[in-house]
């Protein structure tokens, strides 16, 4: 991976989302790389000069797929810094991402998968998978976002990789194939529509119920007898105001097999902090739940020690 190469590629990209914002007369960066995008790949169409010039030099940097995916986030940490994003327009961040990618390397065992992520966002957590996962994945996201769904599309067409996005309300009934890997880095707060949410047994009887819950239920009903759900969800999950409602329910239909929890710092917002939780549905053989502390990904033991701790219940579990 060249470096300097991300580094020119980012700046390129930002100079012409900066064009674009003035331009299209918005503070607004992802619909301005939303149009970058858009020029990039239709060049042909471009009537301004310095735009088109940036591009072709981006073309002629001839960016791997991570090189443009790492280019990409960039982009999105200067978002992040420069704008008030809500909680659900921030992307996750590849030091979750790349646990993430662990845990489905070691959970699954078969070299091609079918991968279903339900709020998709930026679509940074599906191409760091896709891209760097050692299995074949046919992947799609499901987001409500149209802003979102744009900017997740347009990047994979941009960097050339085979992923799905699909607009809908995820919890809302789909027609969808049954996959392998559920995922979802959950976005967090009240579903408003009660008339849909009461047909959950999640669903709260006082108030709204919490997305992220009835999103968890609705998962379920497209995963595979075998297969495994990876939920990035609010560290009280277990013990928030509705959690009795989610734990009858996890006690009829699935098994919590692992809790992860990760370092506070590594959100902006300590009340958006979060934890892996990893699902499967009831199996005859329930093994003991993996609990682990990660208290720092940057440090490379902390690491290798997680690593080994995963592995010894795995071999214990016979996972």
């Amino acid at each position: 991976m060249n470096f300097e190469n991300i580094e020119t590629a980012y700046n390129l990209i930002l100079e012409n989302c900066q064009r674009l914002e003035i331009q299209l007369q918005t503070t607004n960066l992802y619909e301005a790389l939303i149009e970058q995008n858009v020029c990039f790949i239709n060049s042909e169409d471009i009537t301004d000069k310095k735009i088109k010039e940036n591009n072709e030099k981006l073309r002629y940097l001839n960016l791997s797929e991570e090189e443009w995916r790492r280019s990409f986030q960039f982009i999105f940490i200067k978002a992040m810094k420069d704008q008030f994003l809500q909680a659900n327009h921030q992307f996750t961040p590849d030091s979750i991402a790349f646990i993430l990618l662990y845990l489905l390397e070691e959970l699954t065992h078969s070299p091609q998968l079918d991968i279903l992520e339900i709020g998709s966002g930026t679509g940074n957590l599906a191409e760091t998978l896709v891209i760097n996962s050692q299995k074949t994945l046919d992947y799609m996201g499901i987001e409500v976002d149209d802003l979102l769904i744009d900017l997740a599309a347009s990047i994979a067409d941009v960097i050339g990789t085979d992923i799905s996005f699909v607009q809908e309300d995820a919890i809302r009934p789909q027609i969808l194939k049954e996959s392998d890997v559920i995922i979802s880095d959950l976005p967090i707060g009240y579903y408003p529509n009660d008339n849909i949410a009461k047909r959950y047994q999640v669903a709260s009887l006082s108030e709204h119920t919490y997305a992220h819950h009835l999103l968890m239920e609705q998962s379920l009903k497209y995963l595979k007898k075998d297969g495994i759900a990876l939920f990035l969800a609010p560290n009280n999950l277990l013990t928030s105001p509705q959690s009795d409602l989610l734990k009858k329910w996890l006690k009829d239909y699935a098994n919590l097999i692992a809790v992860i929890t990760l370092p506070e710092n590594l959100f902006e917002n300590k009340a958006y902090a979060k934890t892996i939780f990893i699902l499967k549905k009831h199996i005859d053989n329930i093994p003991e739940t993996f609990v682990y502390p990660l208290s720092d990904l940057q440090a490379h033991e902390n690491i290798t020690a997680f690593m080994e701790s995963f592995k010894k219940w795995k071999l214990d579990n016979s996972i």
